[in-house]
């Protein structure tokens, strides 16, 4: 008889009481950081001063399964053997959350790691399984999701130059056409008297000069003949009166 369910799935393992969750297969490339996923499902309540969080590995060759992360109540990692000091806590308790980081992966990592969490009541059960494989160089997927990364950030980059660019240019013309306008001579109205004086005689009003009669006090209008006329019409009647007498 069969107290527990297994599901097994691609890295997740079920069990009753207790789901674990882990990718199956994971890539690095050597030399850098990679984050080991594991998450959890309980169906006791989680008490963070009760919870167990197990990390072991197990080599590709034949070799004796070592421990890699422990985890109760605060992180415990490795104090020897090869995962000494490459081994770091970023998971979140409360958080259904134990993964960890590999720090800096070498060809001796490549194996299977095994996380295995415990909630009391909730202690029995399998445990997820990450198969984990270092290589050299990143795979093809990786590269392509790297230069389309790359490249869209280059793009971006560019189109904010371009407006940036158009917007300084814009506001410089601007700013050209506002002084253009300022400094620009106004037209002056040209007299056409100034070339052509025949054409302002409508122009000139004929002087007037009004006088007052000082008997009476009425006033009256001066001539407006041009004193220079009268010396062209001839002598004067005293003229003419000595004339006659001379003769």
């Amino acid at each position: 008889m069969f107290l527990q369910q297994h599901c097994v799935g691609r890295g997740v393992l079920q069990v009753s009481g207790m789901h674990v969750y882990t990718s199956g297969d994971v890539e690095a490339v050597n030399g850098t950081d990679v984050r080991l996923k594991c998450t959890f499902q309980s169906s006791a309540s989680i008490n963070p001063n009760s919870i167990v969080i197990s990390w072991s590995f197990r080599p590709l060759k034949p070799g004796r399964e070592q421990s890699v992360f422990h985890y109760q109540q605060k992180p415990y990692p490795p104090l020897e053997g090869i995962f000494r000091k490459h081994v770091s806590w970023a998971g979140d308790v409360m958080g259904r959350d134990a993964s960890i980081i590999l720090q800096q992966v070498k060809f001796t990592y490549n194996g299977t790691y095994i996380c295995q969490v415990k909630n009391p009541p909730d202690v029995h059960g399998t445990v997820g399984e990450i198969r984990f494989r270092v290589v050299t160089t990143a795979s093809f997927s990786e590269l392509l999701l790297l230069a389309l990364a790359i490249g869209g950030g280059i793009a971006a980059v560019v189109i904010l130059l371009i407006i940036f660019v158009s917007c300084r240019r814009c506001k410089k013309k601007s700013l050209r056409q506002l002084e253009g306008n300022e400094e620009a001579p106004r037209k002056v109205r040209k007299d056409p008297t100034v070339c052509h004086p025949g054409r302002a005689i409508h122009l000139y009003l004929s002087e007037t000069s009004m006088e007052i009669d000082s008997s009476d006090g009425m006033i009256s209008e001066a001539s407006t003949k041009d004193p220079s006329s009268s010396e062209s019409e001839g002598p004067s009647s005293d003229e003419e009166e000595d004339d006659d007498d001379s003769d």
